[in-house]
């Protein structure tokens, strides 16, 4: 069965180390073809990572605005490569996908990851793209939380599968020290401890939120130092709001990192402090790495983060409770190695990639038993 990925990947992040992983997991009768569209050329990492796994990965020509231009190749490419079905992930290649499936007579599931809202123009498309759900084939909810919103958005419960996020082996290697030691390098005076985040650098994600934390934390315990792993619109406002709070060589923003995992190990603390999300796969590959995690509830964080027992669940917007939270695993280190532990057998246990790709394997022979009509 030859399944089709329609992407719009600037870079690679969850929800394309996602797709990928259930490319790698799904049993042999599947292969596995990525389409991406080429977002002025930041598409091309995830492309080339997906042929360095050995997938045919394809950068479309066409782009928005010129829709029915997208439209006609991605139907061409589906018709061309014999798809037998069309799975979307994001706003783009839902609304567009789904329109050349129905030309290409196949199949259409869309993978919600998540809504971002993070700007007017995103919750435009977001908009569209809630009703563009309601009409393809299947749509994956990657938890609970997530297909909650998409029955509120008017999907069918008959169309929505639940199929959670997931890590694989590679996730427990043991930790390389030469990526503290890099971590420490970008502090002028290495701190004791680390307290990490990993995420873009946009509204959502309220890293702002951490840093005002960071500031309390800070004023209590000089040897503790932060840092975020990631880029986006919001560099120079937090780096300001880093600098007004006197925390300049004590909360580092190193940029963006494709190989994020490998520094997660070194993290004492973990911190996520979104104002919503999906079920960011930064927490599952924590906690992988035996990392305790304090982190905002909101999407699908508590279906993951038992609070008190693999680390804390607070208030998203409230600093003052994230701060209390981050310092008292600081505090105790027997603590917060107990959660490392218990969180890594958390995920070990429930959120394999090879659970995950049994599941998308069953939806995929599901749907692919029959063919979406033609559009006339």
């Amino acid at each position: 069965m030859h399944i089709v990925h329609l992407m719009a990947s600037p870079f690679v992040g969850g929800p394309e180390r996602q797709v990928l992983g259930v490319a790698r997991h799904l049993p042999a009768p599947f292969r596995t073809t990525f389409l991406s569209f080429a977002e002025h050329g930041l598409a091309r990492p995830f492309i080339e990572e997906a042929r360095r796994e050995g997938f045919a990965a394809i950068e479309l020509r066409a782009n928005a605005p010129r829709l029915l231009k997208c439209i006609g190749e991605v139907a061409r490419e589906l018709r061309e490569r014999k798809a037998d079905l069309l799975c979307t992930s994001g706003y783009k290649p839902d609304l567009i996908g789904w329109r050349a499936a129905r030309r290409a007579g196949v199949p259409v599931v869309a993978i919600a990851h998540g809504w971002t809202a993070a700007t007017f123009r995103v919750r435009c498309y977001e908009a569209l793209d809630r009703r563009a759900l309601r009409c393809v084939d299947a749509v994956v909810a990657v938890s609970q939380a997530q297909a909650a919103k998409l029955r509120r958005a008017g999907v069918s419960e008959t169309r929505i599968t639940t199929i959670l996020n997931a890590i694989g082996d590679e996730a427990f290697a043991p930790a390389e020290p030469e990526f503290r030691e890099a971590l420490l390098k970008q502090f002028p005076s290495p701190p004791r401890l680390i307290v990490g985040a990993a995420g873009r650098l946009s509204r959502e994600k309220d890293i702002a939120l951490l840093i005002d934390a960071a500031a309390q934390v800070a004023a209590q315990q000089p040897d503790v130092g932060f840092v975020v792993l990631g880029e986006g619109p919001l560099r120079a406002a937090l780096s300001d709001q880093i600098g007004r709070l006197g925390l300049r060589g004590r909360f580092i923003l190193p940029g963006f990192r494709p190989d994020v995992a490998k520094y997660l190990p070194h993290f004492d603390v973990a911190v996520l402090s979104s104002k919503t999300e999906g079920m960011p796969v930064v927490l599952l590959e924590a906690f992988a790495a035996g990392v305790p995690m304090v982190a905002t509830a909101v999407g699908g964080i508590p279906e993951v983060l038992e609070d008190g027992k693999s680390g804390y669940l607070v208030r998203s917007g409230d600093a003052t409770a994230l701060a209390g939270r981050i310092a008292e695993l600081l505090r105790d280190d027997g603590k917060r190695l107990a959660m490392g532990r218990h969180a890594q057998e958390h995920v070990r246990r429930g959120f394999s990639c090879q659970q995950q790709a049994g599941r998308y394997a069953d939806l995929f022979l599901r749907l692919g038993a029959t063919r979406a009509p033609l559009l006339q």
